[in-house]
């Protein structure tokens, strides 16, 4: 019956026509209902009722054009339907101060019309009056720096995070998370403040000081009872919601699957639409190089336990660690080192990072050659006293002089920002910082060309260096990543591809996942929103007394370095600390500061951790790296953390592409809990605390990880009644094999 019936045409209006199906008879024949349905526009009214009839745009009827003109808005109208904007006054230019560190040229790949849409992005968020202005500046700011950043409408003076009642709130979490971004932007802390970039290169805590502004006051108008939805940056606006949901809920660099790469989020990114949060930095929850230093003090102190014979109630005193980086995370390094009882060399090309580092106390000394740095280390080493040195050069030169100088390094790793090596994250061999910065600005092609060849030689440094006894670890930052991309295939452990792996191991593989993300320990970590040092003292010791020493060598190392915090002067910033701990022990200790923020003993407590955590990221190439059963590609135990956080009311939940791996190499979360005396929070921490560690523990567990399988029957036992994990049979490996074995040979 179709045939005799044209298609309806794209051209037409579609209007509700007066004829109801309610006027066929019953019961109606398959003839009656193709009558009806094409019998003047009824097929209109079908679509309708099931939401499918759309108005086409573009057609030249009266009633259409009417149509668009009611849907369409000016920019008056829209500026007086919204409550919360940008005023529209002009801020003056500022005046950048000396000695800032500044970020690179970002690669521009638009094409002319993404160009003019980056543009058009940009000026969504400014009143019309002031597009003339702005819009040239956009448009410079865009084709010299390769974004926008509407440097305008940066704040006057230097941001830090001050005491929580300096800020305007109606709740107290608006008020805290203002504390938390302005910390993450302070320039003692920000690697690239003026373009809000705090920690990793690329990772930024939104797009531009547009988006700051408007952060700001929706933060000072959210109250109990809303949720603010931020997209890479973007305050898409505020939501009714209730007093247990979270106030604020975070997404950065989130591609569609076919788009999760570097090109297309690059190009997205430079548009507007798209963020690297990092973790922390996108998240609101970094606390400077502190946040990091207990984990790589684990790290360290444990290789040194696994590989050189340290005894459990040892240190690392006559070791030698040699590794590179002074910036956001790899600064944690020398002061770890130092903690430890050891030596370390750490390489920098950038010498306003050593400056930093060296002003805040996180590296005792400077070398500015490979023979200074080596000689300094041996006379500490030969004395048996801690101490840090910086060499202010490329790792690929000391770790030439080392082999050509047949210097033995007992402990090797490596901290440049490989996730992002072509866009200044690595510096080729023969070029100083700033010839690295005039490189990637004018003739990229050739920097990645020395990238390549400057990632090969390391390799085979480090190939030399392992074969005379050396023990390399990668530290998660995608450096064998990079140099199998450089084209060095034999670093996998295949020689073809990266599916099994390669050939020196990943620290989580051999250190942290084994020995604390498989039993629940990792990066918890606080703030004490007063900004009074007391506040910190005060909650060190409550900490420090709900730990048993006595329960496991990690849990007398925690002890250890909570009782020894304030003496290493960690602090950088707002006054923060970081802890490792368990799914119980952090529960314990979150309660515990509850109850003194009601007693009035402290002010109120930002709870949080690092993404990088037992169950917060899912990345093959550094937190999962040791999920051997086929699983460690996949996303669903960091997608399930930020869900059920948000489930059982934290303050903040966020979900991040990227980490510190990059683009389609890692998902991961965080969370943040603002600790108010409430009872309603007791409840929270009882829910989403053991939550937020135990769903890793579990997958873990699922993966055939021996300590998770252990930790997960206990946990069953311990809550038996409440909670129930599901825990795996173990299959004989003999029996596999002889099934296989059989089964091929037919």
């Amino acid at each position: 019956g179709r045939k005799t019936q044209p298609a309806p045409s794209p051209h037409r209006t579609w209007s509700v026509p007066d004829a109801s199906p309610f006027s066929l008879k019953s019961p109606a024949s398959k003839e009656d209902w193709l009558e009806f349905f094409y019998k003047g526009q009824n097929y209109q009214l079908i679509l309708t009722f099931f939401g499918l009839c759309p108005v086409i745009i573009g057609s030249e009827s009266k009633k259409t054009k009417h149509r668009k003109d009611e849907i369409t808005m000016n920019n008056s109208e829209i500026g007086k339907a919204m409550t919360i904007k940008l005023d529209p006054v002009l801020p003056e230019y500022p005046v950048f101060k000396e000695g800032i560190r500044r970020a690179p040229m970002r690669e521009l790949t638009l094409s002319d019309h993404e160009k003019k849409l980056a543009v058009k992005n940009a000026l969504r968020y400014i009143p019309e009056e002031l597009h003339e202005q702005l819009a040239p500046e956009f448009m410079e700011e865009l084709l010299t720096h390769g974004r926008i950043y509407g440097y305008r409408f940066m704040p006057k003076g230097e941001i830090h995070g001050k005491p929580i009642d300096e800020y305007k709130g109606n709740c107290i979490q608006g008020k805290a998370f203002q504390v938390m971004i302005d910390n993450n932007l302070s320039h003692e802390i920000a690697l690239y403040p003026y373009e809000l970039v705090t920690y990793g290169e690329t990772g930024q805590v939104c797009q531009n000081w547009m988006q700051y502004q408007l952060l700001k006051k929706y933060l000072e108008v959210l109250t109990d009872e809303q949720t603010l939805v931020v997209m890479s940056g973007h305050p898409l606006g505020l939501f009714h919601s209730h007093k247990q949901s979270p106030r604020v809920i975070i997404t950065n660099g989130l591609m569609v699957g076919e788009g999760d790469n570097p090109e297309t989020w690059a190009k997205a990114t430079a548009m507007g639409c798209s963020s690297y949060g990092q973790m922390t930095a996108g998240g609101w929850m970094y606390i400077g190089p502190q946040g990091i230093v207990h984990g790589t003090f684990n790290t360290i102190l444990n290789a040194g336990r696994k590989f050189l014979g340290v005894p459990a109630d040892g240190d690392l005193a006559g070791h030698l660690f040699v590794t590179s980086g002074l910036g956001g995370m790899s600064g944690a390094q020398p002061k770890a080192i130092e903690i430890a009882g050891g030596v370390g060399i750490v390489a920098e090309v950038d010498y306003s990072r050593i400056e930093t580092r060296h002003s805040q106390g996180w590296v005792s000394l400077v070398a500015e050659s490979p023979e200074e740095a080596f000689k300094l280390a041996h006379e500490y080493m030969e004395k048996k006293e801690a101490m840090s040195i910086a060499f202010h050069g490329n790792i690929v030169d000391l770790l030439e002089y080392a082999v050509d100088n047949n210097i033995h390094i007992e402990l090797l790793s490596d901290q440049t920002s490989c996730h992002v090596p072509y866009d200044g994250g690595y510096c080729p061999q023969g070029l100083t910082f700033e010839q690295r910065t005039e490189m990637l600005d004018h003739d990229k092609e050739k920097f990645c060309k020395l990238v390549d060849e400057t990632l090969t030689k390391h390799f085979h440094l480090i190939q030399t260096l392992v074969s005379r006894g050396s023990y390399f670890f990668d530290y998660g930052n995608a450096f064998m990543k990079a140099v199998y991309d450089a084209g060095n295939k034999d670093i996998s452990k295949n020689g073809v591809d990266t599916s099994e792996g390669f050939i020196f191991p990943s620290y989580v593989e051999d250190i942290l996942g084994p020995e604390l993300f498989d039993y629940g320990y990792g990066p918890f970590r606080w703030c004490c929103l007063s900004g009074k040092h007391e506040d910190l003292v005060k909650t060190d010791h409550a900490a420090m007394d709900i730990i048993d020493p006595n329960r496991r060598f990690q849990d007398r190392d925690n002890w250890v370095w909570i009782r020894d915090a304030e003496k290493n002067k960690l602090v950088v910033g707002t006054q923060c600390r970081i802890l490792y701990q368990d799914a119980l022990g952090r529960r314990d200790i979150a309660l515990k500061f509850n109850d003194m923020v009601r007693k009035g003993e402290i002010g109120p407590v930002m709870l949080g951790r690092d993404h990088h955590d037992t169950g917060g990221t899912d990345s093959p190439y550094r937190e999962t790296s040791n999920i051997y059963d086929g699983s460690n590609f996949t996303a669903d135990m960091a997608t399930h953390c930020f869900a059920g956080n948000a489930a059982r009311g934290m303050s903040l939940i966020a979900l991040h592409n990227g980490g510190g791996t990059g683009i389609g190499k890692a998902i991961n979360g965080g969370f943040g809990l603002v600790l108010d005396g409430s009872e309603l929070t007791d409840q929270i921490i009882r829910e989403s605390i053991p939550w937020d560690t135990m769903v890793g523990v579990s997958r873990r567990n699922w993966a055939r990880n021996e300590h998770s399988i252990e930790t997960v029957a206990e946990y069953n036992k311990t809550f038996e009644g409440s909670d129930a994990i599901t825990m795996p049979y173990i299959a004989d490996d003999a029996l596999i094999e002889k099934v296989f074995k059989e089964a091929t040979a037919k």
